[in-house]
């Protein structure tokens, strides 16, 4: 085998269309250099045998013992990394579109911003508003993802450049299509004029959120959380978007599946539960009957514990050091600890994890119950955009695990 090969030399190796090897080597998984006498990049050839193998182990892997590769967040015990980075740095000092760039390009362009396309927009609100009152936050996503899919004619284009030009569009206006917290003065709903679409996406999603006025410091704190939950390697929604990915379906039908996901109380609306006890923990004056009747009811204590963490979550000792900047914070902060602190005398050894951080800032805030949910959508659909771009670039169809059978041995009697 030469040294070098061409882009499609390594697609008939890898099995691949040259599109496929283009992902790879945006992706990091090749490595390509420019070929100083012919026209074009070359490859490794190590590199894609070495790439090669691995498909094919995959491929040949038996049934439920699917790994799946990704080179966008590390998990160790008490901490996590967007591709390399310290996750709670980046989101500290990077605003959450920044974080997003970072994770889809491993760039974060300083000051940039998501922007809803006005047909996009207006398709994803008239589906919202014709949804009954009593609609979630998940319900209302869903189908403004919908909307914006029949409102996206190259929504089947799956290059990484269209991929990302639909999220950049499908996240404000996710935020956009939202009903607004509060009236103006004059009678119009805020968010609902001309250029609402002006500054981060964490203000914009503030005013979904709560009828008070926008606080910076709090905003910022909010803008932390979104950007902290971007991405957590391969959580119960992402497994489902990257499947829907490896069936090739396009982005706004990957999200959509998150979302499907994501709806559970184990997952993404556990911030309401933890929300609901913490309202009951400041209603009567202290965490231990709170905590007390959770578990005489035979219910976990929300907001604690976590499996890919021994200690507190990193993502909560994020949040609660910025809301303890914040005074209309402190009640709910001191709530949050109280909890702690029971759970610990009874010797269950639990921590705060995200969902109780989140449900501080929407307890102090003004939030409802579910506010903690929709900032967690918000926040995960980068996330999911940056799982399918992966998997697009993968063998296609690959997540197909065999069932095994436990039903009654055929042939049986025609009934």
């Amino acid at each position: 085998m030469n040294d070098r090969l061409t882009t499609r030399e390594a697609a008939e190796l890898l099995g691949v269309k040259p599109a496929t090897v283009y992902a790879y080597i945006s992706r990091g998984q090749l490595s390509s250099r420019r070929d100083p006498v012919g026209r074009g990049s070359t490859l490794d050839a190590a590199e894609v045998a070495a790439l090669a193998r691995r498909n094919r182990r995959e491929a040949a892997a038996p049934a439920g013992e699917l790994s799946v590769r990704t080179a966008l967040t590390l998990i160790e015990p008490d901490r996590y990394w967007y591709r390399g980075v310290d996750a709670v740095e980046l989101a500290g000092r990077y605003a959450y579109e920044e974080v997003a760039e970072w994770l889809w390009t491993g760039r974060p362009p300083r000051g940039a911003r998501f922007t809803a396309p006005p047909e996009l927009l207006a398709a994803a609100r008239r589906a919202v508003r014709a949804l009954p009152e009593h609609s979630g936050p998940v319900d209302r996503l869903r189908v403004a993802t919908a909307a914006a899919a029949v409102a996206d004619p190259l929504r089947h284009d799956l290059s990484e450049e269209a991929v990302l030009g639909s999220a950049r569009a499908l996240i404000p206006t996710l935020v956009g299509a939202l009903p607004p917290a509060a009236e103006r003065p004059d009678g119009t709903e805020h968010g609902d004029g001309d250029g609402e679409d002006d500054g981060p996406l964490a203000g914009r999603l503030w005013t979904r959120l709560t009828a008070r006025p926008a606080d910076p410091s709090a905003v910022a704190v909010l803008d932390l959380a979104l950007g902290l939950l971007v991405d957590h390697d391969l959580a119960a929604s992402t497994l489902a978007v990257r499947v829907a990915a490896s069936a090739r379906a396009h982005p706004y039908a990957a999200v959509s599946a998150g979302l499907g996901a994501l709806e559970g109380p184990l997952h993404g609306a556990a911030g309401r539960l933890a929300h609901r006890m913490l309202r009951d923990v400041l209603d009567q004056g202290g965490a231990a009957p709170v905590v007390a009747e959770h578990l005489r009811a035979g219910r976990r204590v929300p907001g604690l514990g976590h499996r890919l963490y021994s200690g507190e979550d990193p993502r909560a000792g994020a949040l609660f050091a910025r809301l303890a900047e914040l005074d209309t914070a402190a009640p709910a902060l001191a709530a949050a600890r109280d909890v702690v602190a029971v759970t610990a005398r009874q010797g269950r050894g639990l921590h705060a994890n995200v969902d109780l951080a989140l449900a501080v800032l929407t307890v102090s805030c003004g939030m409802p119950a579910e506010a903690g949910e929709t900032v967690f959508a918000v926040a995960r659909t980068a996330g999911w955009v940056a799982h399918a771009l992966e998997e697009y670039g993968e063998r296609p169809l690959r997540m197909r695990p065999s069932g095994r059978y436990t039903g009654p041995r055929p042939p049986q009697p025609l009934p």
